[in-house]
């Protein structure tokens, strides 16, 4: 079994990339230090407390039913209800400098894609292996990276209690190629590191065959910003909640124009032709 490599966050970016771009996968040991990790948690708590894991029967469609679980409590929009994600885990230094590396070749500006939380309990099932790059599945073949993706684990995870599982080395196979059972590695790591991988690479949540544990974990990740994100961040976080937000975060967010002018472009999200984070930041929004 090809193992993941393990690099701790502290070490240089350029070595994450590295890592990264060779397996498709890297574990990013104490990516959250003890004291944030635990005022994060805190906040999720209550949130979590809440969630109903049917979501109401509300889902976009059946199949996203399905994916999720009957056993997976999930907090999204986790940008709005989370001060400590908005400022310090979304605009986290590692996540931007990866993220630089990876996504800005191929963009004027990247964006956050999604931000959930899933705590998944006892009983839930692996996902299906999938590449999460496929939700823009119209982009023609071959396109450069689209997505930088993680987890972040808030509790330990094992492989018992559902680690995600990764194949190495996937981003770049056909879209034909299986994978195998003995292919699949699971990203087992303390709380507070995370797994980081391309939106390219074949992975799943894993299946939690515990008793009583719940596996909590951060899944974020980051688009190039020509790209629609799967998660509606206008409406998640709207202007009232994002005024409160520093620039960084708006940036990220996609309150921020895309300006490809230098690249021989164009530009994209003005309003009255300003770019609307300036609008917004001097209170003409």
């Amino acid at each position: 079994m090809v193992e993941l490599a393990r690099i701790k966050a502290s070490e240089p970016a350029e070595e994450i990339t590295t890592a990264l771009i060779e397996d498709g996968a890297v574990i990013v040991e104490g990516l959250l230090d003890a004291d944030l990790l635990d005022r994060f948690n805190r906040e999720l708590d209550p949130l979590l407390a809440a969630a109903d894991p049917t979501h109401g029967g509300h889902f976009v469609n059946d199949t996203i039913a399905w994916f999720f679980g009957a056993h997976t409590r999930h907090v999204t929009g986790v940008t709005a209800k989370s001060p400590i994600f908005a400022t310090k885990i979304m605009t986290h230094p590692v996540y931007r400098a990866v993220a630089d590396a990876v996504l800005l070749p191929n963009c004027a500006r990247y964006q956050l894609n999604l931000a959930h939380v899933l705590d998944r309990g006892p009983g839930s099932e692996r996902q299906y292996l999938h590449r999460d790059e496929l939700v823009w599945v119209h982009v023609p073949r071959p396109h450069p990276d689209l997505q930088l993706a993680s987890v972040i684990a808030l509790v330990d995870f094992t492989a018992d209690n559902g680690a995600t599982v990764v194949a190495p080395g996937s981003h770049r196979w056909p879209p034909e190629r299986q994978v195998r059972e003995d292919e699949l590695v699971p990203a087992e790591m303390p709380a507070g590191s995370a797994v980081i991988y391309l939106g390219s690479t074949i992975h799943a949540g894993g299946a939690n065959t515990t008793a009583s544990e719940w596996r909590r974990g951060m899944h974020q990740s980051y688009c190039l910003g020509w790209l629609r994100t799967e998660e509606n961040h206008y409406l998640t976080t709207p202007p009232d909640v994002a005024r409160t937000l520093p620039r960084q975060s708006l940036e990220l967010l996609g309150y921020a124009a895309h300006d490809a002018l230098a690249d021989g472009g164009g530009y994209l999200g003005v309003v009255e032709l300003v770019d609307p984070i300036d609008l917004l930041t001097d209170g003409r929004l």
